[in-house]
């Protein structure tokens, strides 16, 4: 019954990572039916069943979240050519769904994105996402690195994490204005505290840009600082890296108390190695570092 179950499951993930390879073709029920290797004739309602949306609605959420990123974070394609890439022919189309979805125009979100009812908008695409996405670790794969010491800017993110993707969107603009694109200048999230704390006021996490170039004085108090050297449990991880949760219960909660390591006086913190939207969602990869004495 397990088994039957986890060949079920990994058929439908084999659908949704065909959606995110293909956001820009036409995805018809048949071709993604073939994909997961189930009946045509019932597939829709399999979907529906495991994921609780359309597959339909699946499908335009994952395009307009798409869409929001490139409006909000990638402010060199146009609006014209965000439509396109979404699946619409003509902008205006493209702006009813999106102000339907967001309550913004894509003009306005781009200019001043109102985070909230963005999350709210995604909810359902991410509780389908994460039914089926939770990855399963084991020792073999995390390594035991030794880093050297890493001089960073830092934008500090404290308060809300509702309000993490407006400091999100600073930050890529502070870095575009200072040069320091992700491509020559490692970018990492260090976590002052729990993913959700009891007090939404209390999260805390630092926006890092790897360099060694002094810091102009600027609006966004960039401050400057370093990630330790020193030995590091060290764990990749693959798709879906929105959440790294799964990844870092299971090296403090299994991987660390089976080791006989000790955990060093820094907290966990990751390097991100891909980002979406320039690659697909299930290609994104992060590499999660544990401090080690």
């Amino acid at each position: 019954m397990k088994i039957a179950l986890g060949n079920y499951h990994a058929r439908m993930q084999r659908v949704l990572d065909h959606i995110d390879q293909h956001l820009n073709d036409e995805l018809d029920l048949e071709t993604m039916s073939y994909v997961a290797a189930f009946s045509k004739y019932h597939f829709h309602r399999q979907f529906m069943a495991t994921f609780g949306l359309s597959v339909h609605r699946y499908v335009q959420l994952a395009r307009m979240k798409r869409a929001s990123y490139q409006l909000a974070y990638r402010d060199a394609q146009s609006v014209t050519d965000i439509a396109m890439d979404a699946g619409y022919d003509a902008p205006d189309a493209f702006a009813r769904v999106f102000r339907q979805r967001f309550g913004q125009s894509p003009s306005s979100f781009r200019k001043s994105p109102e985070w909230e009812p963005w999350l709210a908008a995604l909810g359902p695409l991410d509780n389908a996402r994460s039914k089926l996405m939770q990855k399963t670790f084991t020792t073999e794969d995390v390594t035991i690195r030794d880093v050297a010491p890493t001089p960073v800017a830092i934008m500090e993110h404290r308060g809300d994490p509702a309000t993490l993707a407006a400091t999100i969107q600073r930050f890529i603009a502070w870095r575009k204005t200072a040069g320091l694109q992700p491509k020559t200048s490692p970018t990492f999230n260090v976590w002052r505290s729990e993913r959700r704390p009891a007090s939404p006021a209390d999260y805390s996490v630092d926006l890092c840009a790897g360099t060694d170039q002094p810091i102009d004085p600027n609006d966004e108090q960039i401050k400057v600082g370093v990630i330790p050297g020193g030995r590091c449990a060290v764990l990749r991880v693959v798709g879906n890296t929105d959440n790294l949760e799964p990844a870092v219960l299971y090296l403090y909660r299994d991987w660390l108390p089976a080791s006989g390591e000790e955990a060093r006086d820094f907290p966990i913190y990751c390097q991100r190695l891909s980002f979406f939207p320039e690659v697909p969602e299930n290609e994104t990869v992060a590499e999660l570092f544990l401090p080690l004495k």
